[in-house]
C-alpha cells in the first residue's frame, strides 16, 4: 500500500463554533443512531468529552451513511480518525498518522497481531487492529480535530495524516 503523509499545518482556519455538517451519527456496537435532527450541542458535548475516556463512533456527512464520515476510536490513551471520503469519482481514505512510530511500518505489513510495540487496544469496524503508527496520544489535539469535522465536514489541518493511495 503506497501512502502520502500530509503534515500538520501551522495554521489552523477558523470556524463556526455553531456549525453542524454531520448529518448522521452512529455509536458503534450500541446501535445508538442520530440523525440530523438529533445532532444537538449536548450530544456533540457529550462525544468529544467521551473522546478523552473512550469511544468508539461513525459522524457522517451524508444522511444515508453511505460516504464521507470519519470513524472515532479511542480507549483513553490512544485516538485513530480514519476518514473515508467520496470525491470526484473514487473513494479516498485518510487515517491519522503518528510519526513516533514511523519505524514500524515495515512490523504493520507483517500484521503480527501479538506485538504490543506496534499495535494499540484499539480495532477499527470492531474487528481490523490499529497500529500505533495509526493513532495518536495527544487526546486534547484529537478532540479539536473531531470538533473541525463534525462543524466543518473536513480533515483537521493541525495534526499529520496519512493518505492511502
Amino acid at each position: 500500500m503506497r501512502t502520502e503523509i500530509i503534515s500538520r499545518g501551522k495554521i489552523v482556519p477558523d470556524f463556526d463554533n455553531n456549525a453542524v455538517a454531520v448529518k448522521c451519527i452512529e455509536y458503534y456496537g450500541y446501535g445508538d443512531t442520530y440523525d440530523e435532527a438529533q445532532i444537538t450541542p449536548k450530544l456533540i458535548e457529550e462525544i468529544l468529552s467521551e473522546i478523552l475516556t473512550g469511544i468508539s463512533v461513525y459522524l457522517f456527512l451524508d444522511p444515508d451513511k453511505e460516504c464521507d464520515w470519519m470513524e472515532v476510536l479511542s480507549d483513553g490513551k490512544w485516538l485513530s480518525l480514519g476518514c473515508y471520503f467520496h470525491r470526484n469519482g473514487k473513494n479516498e481514505y485518510y487515517v491519522t498518522y503518528n510519526p513516533d512510530f514511523a519505524d514500524i511500518t515495515m512490523q504493520t505489513e507483517k500484521a503480527d497481531y501479538s506485538d504490543q510495540s506496534v499495535w494499540t487496544t484499539l480495532q477499527s469496524g470492531g474487528q481490523s487492529p490499529v497500529s500505533k503508527l495509526e493513532a495518536i496520544t495527544d487526546m486534547e489535539i484529537g478532540v479539536k480535530a473531531v470538533e473541525y469535522f463534525i462543524r466543518t465536514g473536513e480533515l483537521y489541518p493541525g495534526i499529520d495524516w496519512m493518505h492511502q493511495l
